[in-house]
């Protein structure tokens, strides 16, 4: 499952435009790149829960979805959280001894099938993944024990015993008889309200690896600024050549700007570190610098405080 219901609210001005999972990271859908990571990985069914601007989405996934991977789609008519939108298509997600949960505001590059493998070989019900990163202090990190086992989430829960900590890049494996600890309710978290009170009364099966930046590839796309950074950074991913892939739908790469697929450039207009959504339309002699177009007006993207 690709949880993609939330509400993006920290992307806006672009997610009053289209919904996060839907919004172009080097001229393609960020949906697409987790698309790829599963179908890369063996997956061939995916649910995908949806709520913002359903259709814009749902469009982007069956678009850009690689060859043998079917798609099924949760409509979320009030947003049911991350823990309710599981529990809604739990049945689904039962099939498969485990599934895989990831989010879709991020770029993950990361092997999931070395995650499922530890998983299977420990017998466990949960395993989130930690990337090892300075930024924790910025995101929040998840600490464990010398075994691996949940010690801490955030600073809103914690248990003796931790040792390391990570930022939690929102990858998940998870086993059958998780779903039998899931709270009976629609709207709840899966990390407060499902997993620390399991923890809380002992749970010694919801474990989690935390792996270097070799091994997990990791950028946020939450913000306007990270979103500037994710376009005109590019992340190198094992799994997906994002650029051919852009290149074949349309897109350019020029002069430090992206240029989305049938997007023109009005005359005089000087563009630096500039993102242009596809279809738009820059009007002549415009000005823009660290920043994107989109819906018809320019939006600065500015450096994020310390």
């Amino acid at each position: 499952m690709i949880v993609a219901a939330g509400l993006g609210t920290r992307l806006r001005p672009l997610t009053e435009l289209r919904p996060k999972p839907a919004v172009p990271v080097r001229g393609i859908p960020l949906l697409a790149y987790s698309l790829h990571l599963l179908a890369r990985h063996g997956v061939r069914e995916a649910m995908i829960n949806v709520h913002p601007q359903p259709e814009a989405v749902i469009e982007a996934a069956r678009r850009h979805c690689p060859p043998g991977l079917a798609l099924s789609f949760s409509r979320e008519e009030t947003l049911l959280d991350t823990g309710g939108g599981i529990r809604r298509v739990a049945a689904f997600l039962r099939e498969s001894d485990p599934c895989l949960l990831l989010g879709a505001d991020m770029l993950l590059d990361a092997d999931l099938g070395r995650l499922v493998r530890g998983h299977r070989e420990r017998g466990d019900a949960w395993t989130l993944l930690l990337r090892d990163d300075p930024r924790g202090a910025r995101f929040g990190t998840i600490g464990i024990d010398a075994a691996g086992r949940v010690r801490r989430i955030g600073r809103r829960f914690a248990l003796p015993g931790e040792v390391r900590s990570g930022v939690y890049v929102w990858a998940n494996v998870v086993s059958p008889r998780a779903f039998e600890r899931m709270p009976d309710r629609d709207v709840f978290g899966h990390l407060d309200h499902w997993l620390a009170p399991w923890l809380a009364a002992g749970a010694d099966d919801v474990r989690a690896e935390l792996w270097t930046p070799d091994a997990c590839g990791w950028e946020p796309v939450g913000t306007p600024r990270e979103y500037l950074d994710a376009n005109l950074r590019p992340a190198r991913l094992r799994h997906l050549d994002a650029d051919a892939l852009a290149l074949r739908c349309g897109v350019r790469f020029e002069a430090e700007c992206v240029i989305g697929a049938g997007a023109t450039i009005g005359r005089g207009a000087s563009l630096r570190r500039v993102v242009v959504w596809d279809g738009e339309r820059v009007p002549a002699g415009l000005q823009g610098e660290e920043g994107v177009f989109a819906g018809g007006a320019f939006h600065p993207c500015p450096a994020e405080p310390a």
